[in-house]
């Protein structure tokens, strides 16, 4: 198959959803080509962790090592956390003749747009859902979910779109009105063949880094901003940490604006040990978690929480109703939300794990991520749905023909 993904911010460094899934279905013998975004009139807020130098140079490199092709597109402005594309986009998606259209996001403008009138692109659809029922309570919510009810749902249904849920969350069914049987859950994963331990270069990084064997060293890699728990990581680290043992912290990560600052001089003014380091390439991500004894999630959920389990490494979170669901294999421990007592706690309790203790851990960790969210199994499902997608599509199309 021919298949076009829509995404609105695609970075050629990230290990987002596009970047992994683009991946493995070439490697399944499938043409893909991502359409995104232009970055010049996207938001500094949004660009600051990954950058926007050399993006062309990135994109190139992206498409030779992944065999994709990456066509970007401009947008006519961004407005209340959306973007809003000029009108070349749709004659690119009719330009480039997918056979199978995957949608990333069906609440972004570009997704609602598509999802309202999908017979204008000739071609299968799909589409999914990241968000949480916990993470869309705003003020607009309210007039917004009886907006996409009205003037979406009912074209999803009536077309038979299939929308990927990659949370186990009835956000789409509750909030959306989207039937959960047209709703498959499938969960995002780690690249198992880039993340997993490597004593060789757990090494070489501690070598590098200054770091002793004998440290126990806790990372968090990701965005440091409000949404993230930056203020929560910051603050649980600014005390010593109570351990026998010698305590080190990999702070991964770019920070932005006046929020950034404070959150850095916190994080320098620690009487724990913290290296910090910017926003590492995604593929480069795996040595600093195969270099590390535990992660930190401090707010929400994060998809490096897939990569930190692939490398064996046990993840303390937050107590939300996702996390909760991931510690059941016991290689994760939650603590109270926002409570940065319960979250050193934790820390201290997971350092002073005697090594049988930890080794099982870590041992579970892996074997759990292996055997649930390998994402070499994760895209074969996704590929299952857009395949019998494009059956539906294909026998639609020929009893219209008949007629």
């Amino acid at each position: 198959m021919r298949i076009l993904q829509i995404e609105d911010f695609f970075h050629p460094d990230a290990g987002y959803q596009v970047n992994v899934l683009s991946k493995y279905l070439t490697k399944a013998g499938h043409e893909v080509i991502i359409l995104t975004s232009e970055m010049l009139k996207v938001p500094e807020s949004l660009t600051s962790f990954f950058g926007r130098s050399d993006l062309e140079e990135k994109d190139r490199e992206f498409e030779r090592c992944n065999k994709v092709k990456i066509v970007r597109v401009p947008l006519r402005c961004f407005a209340g956390n959306r973007f809003i594309y000029t009108r070349m986009i749709y004659k690119k998606i009719r330009q480039l003749a997918p056979d199978l259209l995957y949608v990333h996001g069906n609440d972004t403008y570009i997704g609602m747009t598509i999802l309202r009138k999908p017979l204008k692109y000739d071609c299968a659809i799909v589409s999914d859902s990241h968000m949480l029922k916990m993470a869309s309570a705003n003020k607009l919510h309210v007039p917004f979910c009886w907006w996409y009810k009205t003037f979406v749902t009912p074209s999803i249904q009536k077309n038979n779109i299939p929308i990927i849920r990659t949370q186990d969350d009835c956000y789409v069914q509750s909030e959306l009105g989207i039937p959960l049987e047209q709703s498959p859950y499938i969960p995002l994963g780690s690249d198992t063949m880039l993340f997993r331990p490597s004593p060789e270069k757990r090494q070489e990084f501690r070598r590098e880094n200054g770091i002793s064997e004998d440290a126990f060293v806790v990372i968090y890699a990701g965005k440091l901003d409000e949404t993230k728990g930056g203020d929560l990581l910051a603050d649980g680290v600014a005390e010593k940490i109570n351990s026998r043992r010698e305590i080190v912290f990999l702070i991964v990560g770019n920070t932005n604006g006046e929020y950034g600052m404070k959150i850095e001089a916190k994080l320098k003014a620690s009487q724990n040990s913290v290296l910090r380091f910017p926003t590492q390439k995604y593929t480069n991500l795996a040595s600093f978690f195969q270099a590390s004894d535990l992660a930190l999630f401090p707010k929400q959920c994060s998809l490096s929480f897939y990569d930190a389990q692939a490398c064996g490494l046990p993840v303390v979170f937050e107590d939300n109703n996702i996390n909760t669901d991931r510690s059941k294999a016991g290689t994760a421990f939650t603590f109270r939300k926002d409570n940065v007592s319960d979250f050193r706690a934790k820390i201290e309790y997971c350092a002073a794990l005697n090594p049988a203790e930890y080794a099982l851990i870590a041992q579970r960790a892996q074997a759990f991520i292996d055997k649930e969210y390998s994402y070499e199994d994760t895209a074969k499902k996704y590929l299952h749905v857009m395949t019998e997608a494009k059956k539906h599509f294909d026998e639609v199309k020929r009893k219209d023909r008949e007629r």
